[in-house]
């Protein structure tokens, strides 16, 4: 399967329409299903084995829930970490904030297009991630913000669509779980656009320097992590 990049649904609309926020809460239970959190968890756990991160930045950080449920398996071996909730869009509500600062993280929203993020010189964090994020650019934009994430953090790791058959068969059944027109318009394009392989491997910077590791993940998510060499 050829991969292909279509823009979705979702990305067109405000983000206070009303199908825009059922469909942000459809993409809850699509994640639960796929066992997105469950597959980064194990992953931001292997990388940092028995350091403490200080900071984390997730790219595409939409209302900021995917990574509230990640902090809620981490904060009791990981705490006091800093937490910046980058997406172009202001969708992460007060009481999210709330939830982090509770587990004893800080969150902090960051309003920006990721390709005006990647023009500031920032500093380098612990660990940058993004979940059913990467999918949405074409290679040459993806390789250019893959060299930029490489100079940005120490440990890298992405969940994205498993681009395959039997992910895409099931991504045109998700009216049976209820989702609404705008979710299931944009499910079939995300795994047309998902990644197969080591696809991201390829586009990741050559550079010495970086463990890379790509795979599938449970029955529908491709799994991507970077590894800076101690």
């Amino acid at each position: 399967m050829k991969r292909t990049v279509q823009p979705e649904m979702l990305d067109a609309l405000p983000p206070d329409d009303p199908r825009a926020v059922r469909s942000r809460r459809d993409l809850r239970r699509v994640n639960a299903w796929m066992r997105n959190h469950a597959i980064l968890i194990r992953a931001l756990q292997t990388a940092a084995g028995d350091g403490l991160p200080r900071h984390l930045t997730e790219l595409g950080a939409g209302d900021g829930q995917f990574l509230l449920r990640v902090a809620r398996e981490l904060a009791p071996r990981w705490p006091g970490v800093s937490v910046t909730l980058l997406d172009q869009r202001e969708t992460i509500a007060d009481s999210t904030l709330a939830e982090f600062a509770e587990l004893g993280w800080h969150a902090q929203p960051l309003v920006r297009d990721v390709r005006q993020w990647i023009e500031f010189d920032t500093p380098p964090v612990d660990i940058i991630m993004a979940n059913l994020f990467l999918h949405h650019f074409a290679e040459r934009d993806l390789a250019r913000l893959l060299l930029e994430i490489s100079k940005r953090c120490h440990f890298f790791a992405a969940v994205e669509p498993r681009r395959a058959a039997w992910p895409l068969f099931c991504s045109r059944l998700l009216w049976l779980i209820g989702c609404n027109k705008v979710t299931c318009y944009d499910a079939p394009i995300s795994v047309h656009a998902g990644f197969a392989r080591d696809e991201l491997s390829a586009l990741w910077p050559a550079t010495a320097g970086w463990d890379l590791m790509e795979t599938n993940a449970g029955g529908f998510s491709h799994l991507f992590v970077a590894r800076r060499k101690r």
